[in-house]
């Protein structure tokens, strides 16, 4: 595997310098930041006097700033200022920091290029001059301010000088301004900016983010406020480490799934010949999908240097499972008289599988698909067919065996440590919790799937036999049409059979009275003193404890209501223990009443502390066996379940299982890493912490995806992956040390759930409320809305279908409403963030409810309306494209300049020249490195409020003609 360090240079600065400019979108509320360390040294840059040899036109000045490397002795390009245009004495608003791990220190050099631009569409400038200082030049100057005169290549003095001013906290004076001259009145700004704190924060002291992000890129700004005062504008973006930690512990739990799947395959036993070719030809398929996993995760664990995957190996097959240009970017926002404010938002490409390709659509329209074809497949295959609904909850059945029979056995052990201690409130604790979790199993059990799957079982083995001509298809059919009639009646699933009744649902207490499962006459339970007999069972009734042969007969007739009735023998075995802690603590009781002297010596000679744990030993060892019989029984029943629904669509199930875990991945990764930023951002926000334990948080995905060509397909994908985020819960735990290595985030769970766990160092740990320190697991709402807004959006709307993007809005609406009302109905509105803009949250969700259905082109609004409702839902906020890269960095720059408008102020006369300058590097990344733009970056018109910019929705006219063109072709030829 190649190091990707040596790939094209490009490949990294296609984002780095693309995605330098802007950023963010998700409001938090002030003062919620851990404290930063700052850099020693920030700077702003002015010219003066500038001249075009040969000419009188005013220069369109920017200048390129670099640092010199005093090792080797070369420059390293540090950044830009925006283009001001004719001006000879410009003031760029675009200053110059340095980030925490590179400080300036007072040796460090800096050169800074001044170049006349003449055209930049093209890129096309003049050299005017160049200027070097020291960092302590700086700081040692009067007021801590250089005026520096130009040279030429060649060293000769040039026409013009550039003012170097440090940023430094203070209030503006007359004399600041008395250097500088200008042609515009709305040029003059302050050589300070008031601020109490500013500079990029240092991610390595943050107790939550340290161990997540790197390779901070740190820009800052200043612009004017309607009240002509001075605001300070950071942005920070960085990388993010989960975008390979992740993808690479989610295919080690892929391959730990599968190869136990295989493993219970094998587990079945005997199998007709038919059952046995088709077990076999699946366990075939599992073993290439594993050996395709391990190469893949070998070839990542090779893989050195960045901490993302550029867009320029978004097709690169070893590295499918890592999202594109996944990047986190922090606006801090410092303000005169009002506390500071940051806003946050994540970068990523569109979550698809982008190396299989969209030929035959994504996800959405193959799942689809492979759905309607499967029923086909099953007749070919003579397998039942089982609908979605059923192997989830086959899935869901296996996993809960899985967390609750370990959880069950050591509740178990502390029960009779409990008693081995004589401890009364010890053995009341673990009975209660053992009788919780017993019940969820005896619960979660208590389904006909299961029962129907065992009679198939038993249908399929070689010696059955059936006792009339045609049972065993009659058998077969009535499983059938009972899942059918279950997908349309899941209430039936309260009952463990049709004729018995539904079990209490009533906790167990300390009464041996106590039932929580269905009696049967046929095992009825004695609970004797030390001997828990469960009768039936034993002698072949009903099969209660585990036997060294197969449970389920193959050549005798099977017994339809043996499930009931091993299934009814845990809840009995649970009664039992109740009873005998019952009868425990009872004597206890009569112990402690008055006993007469003469019998005192009596009572100590009998009493045994360790009787308590004797007599608790065989009722404890029965429920014990009556489980693992269970959970043989019902492991068995379902693997048969998956395995005809593997079987009736090999190879295509596991290659679109394959697509759909390549596109939950990078979905996943995003994630996570927008929940630790917004962890760490509200760490002191008990508001924030109090809505994650009792709701659950919001993750808004905005997509900028059009819905023609290939891009439909990587929509479908991406409907598929953001849905599957559902299943997919935090925990926040104790970092074991305060090593960064300690404090990576780690995944565990299978497919149908998966755990995302959060460590903390100790003292933030113990910061939380309790809820969450006590393991509560938090949920997350995902929710994805989508507006096309390229000149393929336009040939869409005019000659294709927009039906998907439809169906998705309002599908993801309908879920943001759910969330708000679960939300309103738990947290008072004092726990959610205060705006600027005091719009109510159901006024904003009518409106976009209203922009939902309205038919209207390139409605950007319903972006605009959902990003707003998430800042105020103190929710997670990821814009993505195609690549992360030019329309999504077009979208967060113009939110970011809504946000400093709406919330601090912003002065329409600067909103412009704010764009401007978060958009100045996007252009000049772009067109030095080939790019071809998106969405017409090179455009400067300002935006209103509700439209994106018209370099976002239309090209030249010739290439708009040539799309046309093109459509007209392929829908002629289509059609004839």
């Amino acid at each position: 595997m190649e190091d990707m360090s040596q790939h094209p240079g490009h490949c990294r600065v296609d984002m780095k310098e693309s995605m330098e400019l802007g950023a963010n979108a998700d409001g938090l509320a002030a003062g919620v930041l851990f404290s930063p360390k700052f850099p020693r040294v920030e700077f702003n840059i002015a010219c003066r006097d500038l001249v075009i040899s040969g000419s009188n036109r005013k220069p369109s000045a920017v200048v390129h700033v670099a640092v010199v490397d005093p090792r080797e002795q070369s420059l390293v390009s540090q950044t830009s200022t925006e283009t001001v245009e004719a001006n000879r004495d410009p003031l760029f608003l675009t200053g110059v920091t340095f980030p925490p791990e590179q400080p300036a220190s007072p040796e460090t050099l800096v050169k800074l290029t001044v170049y006349d631009v003449k055209d930049k569409s093209r890129q096309a400038s003049v050299f005017l001059g160049s200027a070097t200082f020291s960092v302590g030049d700086l700081l040692r100057a009067t007021d801590q301010r250089l005026t520096i005169n130009l040279r030429s290549s060649d060293g000769v003095c040039a026409g013009g000088s550039v003012v170097v001013s440090r940023l430094r906290v203070g209030e503006m004076e007359e004399a600041d301004m008395d250097h500088i001259t200008t042609d515009a009145a709305a040029q003059k700004c302050a050589m300070v900016c008031e601020s109490s704190s500013h500079a990029c924060v240092n991610r390595e002291s943050c107790l939550a983010t340290g161990p997540v992000f790197k390779n901070p890129v740190c820009k800052v700004y200043r612009f004017q406020t309607v009240d002509s005062k001075w605001m300070l504008v950071r942005e920070q973006m960085e990388e993010c480490t989960l975008s390979f930690s992740l993808p690479k512990q989610l295919l080690s739990l892929y391959i730990q799934e599968d190869t136990t799947r295989v493993q219970e395959l094998r587990d079945l036993g005997d199998l007709s010949p038919h059952w046995d070719t088709l077990r076999r030809e699946v366990i075939t398929q599992y073993g290439g999908l594993v050996s395709s996993y391990q190469d893949t995760l070998a070839q990542l664990e090779k893989i050195t240097g960045p901490s993302f995957k550029p867009s320029c190996c978004k097709t690169q097959k070893s590295l499918e499972f890592i999202p594109i240009n996944l990047h986190t970017q922090r606006m801090m926002v410092t303000c005169p008289r009002k506390s500071d404010a940051a806003y946050d938002v994540v970068t990523v490409g569109a979550p698809a599988a982008h190396y299989q390709g969209f030929k035959n659509g994504g996800l959405q329209k193959l799942l689809s698909r492979y759905q309607a074809e499967k029923k086909s497949f099953s007749t070919a295959y003579q397998c039942i067919y089982y609908s979605p609904e059923h192997t989830a909850k086959a899935q869901e059945v296996l996993t809960t065996m899985g967390l609750l029979q370990p959880l069950i056995s050591s509740l178990a052990d502390q029960l009779l440590q409990a008693a081995q201690e004589h401890s009364r409130p010890g053995l009341t604790l673990a009975l209660k919790n053992l009788a919780d979790k017993t019940e969820q199993f005896v619960h979660a059990l208590n389904d006909e799937m299961v029962k129907s799957a065992l009679l198939a079982l038993h249908a399929a083995r070689p010696g059955f036999v059936s006792q009339t001509p045609g049972k065993g298809h009659a058998q077969a059919g009535q499983h059938h049409h009972h899942q059918q009639h279950q997908h349309h009646h899941p209430s039936q699933d309260s009952s463990p059979s049709a004729g018995s009744p539904a079990p209490k649902k009533q906790l167990p207490g300390h009464s041996p009275s106590v039932v929580i499962g269905p009696a049967s006459a046929e095992s009825p339970v004695v609970c004797n003193n030390n001997v828990t007999e469960l009768r039936g069972v034993e002698d072949g009734e009903g099969g209660g404890g585990p036997k060294k042969q197969d449970s389920i007969p193959h050549h005798n007739e099977y017994d339809e209501e043996e499930w009931d009735r091993v299934w009814a023998n845990v809840a009995k075995s649970l009664n039992c223990v109740i009873a005998m802690v019952d009868k425990l603590q009872e004597q206890d009781n009569n112990n402690r009443e008055p006993i007469p002297d003469q019998q005192l010596a009596d009572v100590i000679t009998s009493h045994n502390p360790g009787d308590w744990k004797e007599q608790m030993r065989p009722p404890v060892a029965r429920l014990r066996e009556c489980v693992v019989d269970v959970v043989e029984r019902a492991k068995r029943a379902m693997t048969f379940v998956l395995l005809q629904e593997t079987a009736c669509s090999v190879p295509q199930g596991l290659h679109l299982q394959h697509r759909r875990d390549v596109v939950f991945s990078q979905a996943l990764s995003a994630l996570a890493c927008g929940f630790v930023m917004r962890l760490s951002a509200g760490m002191q926000d008990e508001g924030f912490l109090k809505q994650l334990h009792l709701v659950g948080v919001l993750a808004q995905f905005e997509s900028l995806l059009s819905t023609y060509s290939e891009e439909i397909g990587m929509l479908e994908d991406m409907e598929i992956g953001i849905s599957d985020l559902h299943r997919v819960s935090f925990k926040i735990t104790e970092a074991k040390t305060d090593n960064l290595s300690d404090r990576q985030p780690s995944i565990c769970g299978r497919r149908d759930h998966y755990t995302v766990e959060v460590p903390l160092p100790r003292v933030a740990f113990h910061s939380l409320p309790e809820e969450i320190k006590d393991g509560r697991p938090l949920r997350v709402f995902p929710v994805l809305f989508n507006v096309g807004i390229n000149e393929q959006q336009t040939l869409a709307e005019r000659f294709g279908d927009i039906s998907l993007q439809e169906r998705i809005n309002q599908r993801n609406f309908d879920i943001l409403e759910v969330y708000y009302k679960s939300l309103s109905e738990k947290l008072p509105v004092e726990c959610l963030p205060c705006f600027q803009t005091h719009s109510d949250v159901k006024e904003l969700l009518e409106s976009l409810r209203q922009n939902v259905v309205m038919k209207k082109r390139k409605n950007v609004e319903i972006l605009w309306l959902a990003g707003t409702i998430c800042r105020r839902l103190n929710g997670v906020r990821f814009t993505s494209c195609k690549s992360a890269k030019d329309r999504t960095a077009m979208s967060v720059t113009l939110e970011q300049c809504a946000l400093l408008r709406d919330e601090h102020q912003l002065s329409k006369d600067y909103f412009a020249r704010a764009l401007d300058c978060m958009r100045s590097r996007l252009t000049q990344g772009d067109v030095a490195h080939g790019e071809d733009p998106e969405a017409g970056s090179s455009e400067r018109k300002p935006p209103s409020r509700h439209f994106y910019p018209i370099a976002l929705l239309l090209v030249s006219s010739h290439l708009l003609v040539v799309w046309l063109i093109l459509s007209l072709v392929f829908l002629l030829a289509k059609y004839q």
